[in-house]
């Protein structure tokens, strides 16, 4: 059961006499008296949560922010006992507008009285609550209602955080952020202040619910530097993971950078942490910033030879090396799954082709993958064909380019897939505060489509973190948290007590919008290449306005499909697709013919105009989704994945 944090009466009554003493007599009448706030609570539609992060704003430019309980205690002078027009808006949530388009309410406040407004979220994952900085719980505190923390108001006089890391390590959650903001004086801690965190397993809360963050604190209470590193400027870790020695005992490693302005990297390393000191060892420092090195979150995964290696996820697995602690230690050990040259960057335009003329993607030592911008670069100046990128994310309903930026990828059980939650750059709400969700049937790829779970308007939310250890109902409910500021949105307007802090999401997987065309197998459409391209993208889930498909296998060991009704009544659908007949298709989609060969020998399905020795049928089958990457995938040996190194299917 989740814990609470109850304010005793005395505390009840000191807080609220705090937060009214310097206005007591205006609102009072003169006659000392101190009347209760007036509480206004906005609710999800959808889940009847309170909803954090929410804007309530007066006629006269009053601004009021929900906390995480999505409460407001309202104690203004002079506008107690009036009606009040409250604006209400908030990033994906939205309030009705009424015939003039004004989105807000206007409520009789009282003292003590209370009011309820509705909203409906368009994001399709919700917002929980905020993991840190000061007053969380703000609202809910001068109200005297409960917090499900430990530290609602202040904890280790933390303001503000940046970027989180987070990995389960010897029995407890560790977390390190970047720079952090403190009570006492605008700069904080600039070298990784950390703090631990018990599993929902073992007595931790819920994380619907929150984190009760232990913080590692110095003498003056103030969170600590745990990786205080020789050198000028702020110390940055990436990479964060955890590995067993010989002995089974976990060690926890991760990649630093010494960063001078304008946020460049003069010095690079490994580090460990050292559990007497509370704080991080280094290990090596590298020779400048290597072209492959520990970078954003990391997953790990044992490969069919018995291989296992640490991903470094950005958002993407795309870079690795061995996961021993010697191998980490050494740049040459880290490789990328990269089209360029061994021994090149992108710099160097200097793509690896074969005989054939072929582009050729494999692992390659010091050698770094292409990024959607580089790709994007390569295409522009004549050097790669569009179809030869390997990353082609695109929004399955508009065909609209999706550029990733920072995220993280992990397996999924429920989803059978590898799936990723990051953010986009160039967003089209805001610079760098849309985030989406793709999935993949390898770590590689391919990554192809992805839908926006979340948006903001002209505010930033980067880096974000799904942690797989928070994954509930099988992996069908995943938990991610990203940092909300208004850096780099052109947006001059702070959001107070949230801008530069963390922010919790969750969102299920099981959610209709979040069917996406994923890859059907060469199998299941009787396709003559057996190769790792897929043959066609469909839907492997029914969805709105779909037809199921069917493939059965005929007399000759080929398979044949059949559209809508099933062949026998225990026949599951190879895939779902959209009807051939629909007036108005996606751009995304384009039509599915069967092939025949003339002597009736054999059958194939395909989106091709034309297939050699075989005739196309007059009309098509039905509508599929055209593949945007068109890169034949690798086989990965889908068999053991994560640390629990478990059995991996990868079929719709």
């Amino acid at each position: 059961m989740m814990s609470r944090w109850r304010m005793k009466p005395g505390l009840r009554a000191i807080v609220a006499t705090i937060g009214v003493s310097l206005v007591g007599e205006a609102i009072g009448g003169g006659q000392g008296g101190v009347p209760e706030p007036f509480a206004i609570e906005v609710v999800d539609a959808e889940t009847g949560r309170g909803v954090p992060l929410v804007e309530l704003e007066t006629v006269n430019n009053q601004r009021f922010v929900t906390d995480s309980n999505g409460l407001v205690a309202f104690l203004e002078p002079g506008l107690m006992g009036q009606s009040v027009y409250f604006h209400v808006r908030s990033h994906g949530y939205e309030f009705p507008a009424d015939g003039f388009g004004y989105r807000g309410k206007a409520l009789q406040v009282e003292p003590g009285g209370s009011a309820r407004l509705v909203v409906r979220r368009l994001n399709i994952a919700e917002r929980l609550y905020r993991v840190t900085g000061g007053g969380i719980y703000r609202d809910t505190a001068l109200l005297g209602r409960e917090a499900p923390i430990r530290e609602p108001l202040l904890n280790a006089r933390v303001l503000g955080q940046d970027s989180v890391l987070a990995e389960p390590y010897r029995g407890t959650i560790r977390w390190f952020w970047g720079d952090t903001n403190k009570v006492s004086y605008p700069l904080g801690n600039f070298h990784v202040p950390g703090a631990t965190s018990l599993l929902p397993s073992d007595g931790g809360l819920d994380p619907e619910a929150g984190v009760d963050l232990t913080y590692f604190v110095g003498d003056d209470g103030f969170a600590k530097p745990t990786a205080k590193l020789p050198g000028e400027g702020p110390t940055w870790l990436g990479g964060l993971t955890v590995l067993r020695d010989a002995g089974g005992r976990e060690r926890m490693f991760a990649g630093y950078a010494k960063i001078k302005p304008p946020l460049e990297t003069y010095e690079s390393g490994l580090v460990e942490w050292d559990d007497d000191a509370e704080a991080f060892r280094k290990v090596t420092q590298f020779e400048g910033l290597p072209p492959v090195h520990p970078t954003g979150h990391t997953l790990q995964r044992t490969e069919p030879d018995g291989t296992r290696h640490v991903y470094f996820t950005t958002p993407f697995p795309l870079t690795r090396a061995p996961a021993d602690s010697e191998a980490l230690a050494d740049p040459g050990r880290y490789e990328g799954f990269t089209c360029l040259e061994a021994g090149t960057t992108f710099e160097d335009r200097r793509l690896d082709r074969g005989p054939d003329g072929r582009l050729r993607y494999a692992w390659k030592a010091r050698t770094p993958p292409l990024d959607q911008a580089q790709q994007a670069e390569l295409i522009k100046a004549g050097l790669m064909r569009p179809d030869e990128a390997l990353l082609g994310l695109r929004d399955p309903d508009t065909g609209r380019e999706v550029r990733a930026h920072g995220g993280t990828t992990y397996w999924n059980e429920y989803r059978k897939r590898w799936v990723a939650v990051f953010v986009e750059v160039m967003g089209e709400g805001s610079l760098l505060g849309e985030l989406w969700y793709a999935e993949a049937d390898t770590p590689l790829g391919p990554w192809a489509y992805a839908r926006k779970v979340v948006t903001h308007d002209d505010y930033s939310f980067y880096n974000p973190k799904h942690h797989p250890f928070f994954d509930e109902d099988g992996g069908r409910v995943v938990f991610f948290e990203g940092t909300y500021t208004h850096s780099f949105s052109g947006n001059p307007v702070q959001t107070p007590r949230f801008d530069y802090n963390q922010v919790m999401y969750r969102l299920d997987l099981a959610d209709h919008r979040l069917n996406l065309p994923v890859p059907v197998d060469h199998e299941s459409v009787g396709a003559r290449d057996g190769g790792h391209a897929p043959a066609l993208f469909a839907l492997g889930r029914p969805g709105d306005g779909t037809v199921p498909v069917y493939s059965v296998e005929d007399d000759q060991g080929g398979h044949s499909l059949v559209v809508g009704d099933p062949p026998t009544p225990d026949a599951i659908p190879a895939f779902h697709a959209l009807p051939a007949d629909l007036a108005t298709p996606p751009p995304t989609t384009t039509p599915l013919y069967e092939f025949t060969r003339p002597d009736g020998a054999g059958r194939l399905y395909a989106t091709s105009d034309a297939i050699e020795g075989y005739r196309r049928s007059e009309l098509p089958l039905c509508l599929v989704w055209v593949d945007p990457v068109g890169v034949p995938i690798p086989d990965t040996g889908e068999t053991l994945v994560d640390r629990g190194d478990k059995p991996q299917e990868a079929r719709p």
